[in-house]
């Protein structure tokens, strides 16, 4: 163990709120009782990362943890760490680290800074620049929300350069334009129109790999004086681009997350050297709390759909019979494995006193949409089968309904009657042919509809089979015959109707689809319905 020379501090929020200072190096982070900084989440290894102090740099280094170490939003196994980097040990939503630096580092930076103000300024006006700057940084360091820390970029260089206004342009996440976050005028006057700014240099700024600053619109490149230049007789402008650090930029737009416009229709003079470092250092310094600001809004974004998404799972798996009704002369068994944490599958069993009705449900697609519109219609379908309607009535009803709200999706499906004397109707929409198990062998129940909700006047008909006493009938989604194996192989209907007619027991066929799968991810929601008529 080595101490280090330069003691930054490492800010936890979210599992501890006071700091914790890195002192000597390697700095150890896991649940493991004596570690640095011991964090209790069940998804931190006990060994899970350390902060290293090497060449003058400090690097996380991830300890071969099972869930991860990430960075700005990226996953690392060992990288450099810079002043306002985010860290995450485990995962994106759990606990956020915030490296930064001790109070006497930052006025060791600010002397630094503020060097040449001896030489080209004087000591009144290097005094004001002092001022200016640790007002800036108090209003920058002291608020969290992104349209706080941005109102104070605009008003601190304002005060510094004596421009008449100053913008702020993020750039819009879905579509990567530019928009107007912040505008104010040097009287505090709030600006929202952007029509009369030069978007050319703008434009240029941001084409540009540097820093991009024109104090004097006469004396620059032609390109800069624009139609609204000139029509607004804008004689100085200050444009420079606020960058990302994160790892990973946007391949889109590159690292730029914004842009700090300042101009004015008066000369306010050339900007010192002194001044361009000034605005330099405060644009950084806000884009990284800006970028930082923005990563903690999507991880809370993230973290709040993660939620809601497992109580619609919560939900959904509450909708699905939680146990199957016990009928004297049929035996129900049944399996629901959504690839998603919600699924578009769904079945349902109502039973009446001699008789009783199962429906099986796939809605296109997945994930969330396909799931609302599947506990819609599994709502639906129930009502009507309480109330004992018939099967083609049933469809028809769920088509008009899909139709009418042309909502882009379908659904196929399977709904069937089995009464005690073994007389089974069925009306199958779209499905996998159902498989009946016959003392002869394997006989598919091939008669089919198109799925409900393609063709507003579609017509649907039910079919009818009588069963004889040990017969077994299996109900599947396409999810079962599209099931791959760890080479991209297919379940297939030829493996599924082989493995039904061995299988001695309906666990015994989704073992036997399991070991099929193997490691391989799931791509559909699975539902299987078996019923053994006795």
């Amino acid at each position: 163990m080595r101490e280090v020379p330069a003691m930054p501090v490492l800010l936890v929020y979210g599992s501890r709120e006071s700091p914790s200072e890195i002192s000597h190096s390697p700095y150890t982070v896991g649940r493991m009782p004596g570690s640095d900084l011991q964090l209790e989440d069940a998804f931190i290894s006990r060994q899970h990362a350390e902060i290293l102090f090497e060449d003058d740099s400090f690097y996380v280094v991830d300890q071969d943890s099972k869930q991860g170490t990430f960075l700005n939003g990226s996953r690392v196994t060992r990288h450099k760490l810079s002043k306002n980097d985010a860290i995450q040990f485990g995962k994106l939503d759990g606990p956020l680290l915030l490296f930064g630096v001790r109070a006497a580092e930052s006025r060791s930076t600010l002397r630094e800074l503020l060097g040449p103000l001896k030489v080209d300024a004087s000591p009144n006006i290097a005094f004001e620049k002092l001022s200016w700057l640790l007002e800036a940084i108090r209003k920058l360091n002291n608020v969290g929300a992104v349209d706080q820390i941005l109102t104070g970029l605009v008003e601190t260089t304002l005060a510094l350069t004596k421009v008449e206004r100053g913008y702020v342009m993020l750039r819009d996440q879905a579509s990567g334009a530019l928009k107007v976050t912040v505008g104010l005028s040097s009287g505090g006057r709030l600006l929202y129109d952007d029509s009369t700014i030069s978007h050319t240099a703008i434009q240029q700024a941001l084409r540009g790999t540097g820093d991009f600053i024109v104090t004097d619109t006469l004396s620059a490149e032609s390109g800069v004086r624009s139609e609204s230049v000139i029509k607004q007789d804008i004689r100085t402008i200050i444009c420079i681009p606020l960058r990302s650090r994160r790892i990973v930029a946007d391949i889109r737009h590159g690292d730029v997350i914004g842009v700090l416009y300042l101009d004015s229709r008066q000369t306010s003079g050339k900007l010192t050297k002194v001044d361009n470092d000034l605005l330099k250092t405060i644009a950084t310094e806000a884009a990284a709390l800006v970028d930082n600001a923005q990563l903690a809004i999507a991880e809370e974004r993230a973290r709040r759909y993660s939620e809601e998404l497992a109580i619609a799972a919560r939900i959904q798996e509450k909708l699905m019979p939680t146990q199957l009704p016990e009928i004297q002369y049929a035996t129900i068994s049944a399996r629901f494995i959504p690839c998603t944490d919600v699924g578009g599958d769904f079945y349902d069993v109502v039973a009446a006193a001699d008789h009783f009705y199962m429906v099986i449900a796939d809605v296109s697609g997945k994930g969330v949409a396909a799931a609302i519109l599947a506990q819609t219609l599994q709502g639906m379908v129930y009502m009507q089968l309480v109330a004992d309607q018939a099967l083609d009535q049933i469809a028809a009803a769920l088509n008009r309904y899909i139709c009418a709200k042309d909502v882009g999706k379908y659904a196929t499906m399977i709904v069937l009657r089995l009464e005690s004397n073994g007389q089974l109707e069925y009306i199958n929409c779209g499905q996998i042919h159902p498989l009946l198990r016959t003392p002869t062998g394997i006989v598919p129940l091939s008669e089919s509809n198109l799925p409900v909700g393609l063709l507003e006047n579609a017509q649907f008909q039910s079919h009818a089979v009588k069963l004889e006493p040990g017969t077994r009938l299996l109900v599947v989604t396409d999810g079962v015959t599209e099931a791959e194996d760890v080479q991209g192989d297919f379940f297939g209907t030829p493996r599924m109707e082989e493995s039904f007619g061995k299988s001695r027991n309906f666990e015994e066929f989704v073992e036997n689809l399991s070991c099929f799968c193997g490691t391989a991810a799931a791509h559909d929601d699975c539902t299987m319905v078996e019923i053994c008529f006795r």
